[in-house]
C-alpha cells in the first residue's frame, strides 16, 4: 500500500450498481437539423452524413437523457 501525506484521506470508488445510470435516445440527423440546441456530437454527424455515401445510424442525444430508476 502506498503511504498518504498526513492529512490525506482516499475516496472509495462507487460500485458501478450504485453509480448513477442514464440511457439517451438515438436520433438521427434529420431530428438533428431541427433541433433547437444543436450540441457538437449532433453537428459533427450532420456534416459526416452530408458526405456522398455516408451511412449513418444516429447518435445519442444528450437532450433526450433520462435516469433509469433502481
Amino acid at each position: 500500500m502506498i503511504p498518504l501525506a498526513k492529512g490525506k484521506s482516499v475516496k472509495k470508488k462507487k460500485k458501478s450498481s450504485e453509480r448513477a445510470q442514464y440511457t439517451m435516445r438515438i436520433v438521427t440527423s434529420d431530428r438533428c437539423e431541427v433541433c433547437k440546441h444543436q450540441c457538437a456530437r449532433g453537428i459533427r454527424y450532420m456534416e459526416h452524413m452530408r458526405k456522398e455515401g455516408a451511412v449513418g445510424k444516429g447518435v445519442p442525444c444528450i437532450l433526450t437523457r433520462t435516469l433509469i430508476s433502481k
